[in-house]
């Protein structure tokens, strides 16, 4: 059994999860050390352009949108790419077993 194809949009779908998913695994590690590095910049003088929570919070919200829209932009130039080298070289053959 080979895969001769894949639809663009479904693999982009697929990648905008998984990058949305890791952009939120992401997003809370910004957030949390916004959180904490804000008390160490202001005891160094550093001057904060933004409220520290705002940061985080901003991090949190935005992060996993961008990676899950780059995720699903990628996906679908990836599958693209397939099916043009599987059109070419005849896709993956894969055995599925019992």
């Amino acid at each position: 059994m080979k895969i001769r194809r894949v639809g663009p949009v479904s693999v982009g779908k697929i990648f905008a999860a998984i990058y949305g998913g890791l952009g939120a695994l992401v997003g809370l590690f910004v957030g949390f050390l916004s959180l904490i590095g804000a008390p160490a910049a202001a005891q160094q003088g550093a001057a904060a352009v933004l409220p520290p929570f705002a940061v985080g919070i901003a991090a949190i919200i935005f992060v996993p949108i961008f990676y899950g829209a780059v995720g699903f932009i990628g996906g679908v130039i990836s599958a693209a790419i397939y099916n043009l080298a599987a059109g070419i070289m005849g896709g993956i053959e894969i055995d599925l077993g019992e």
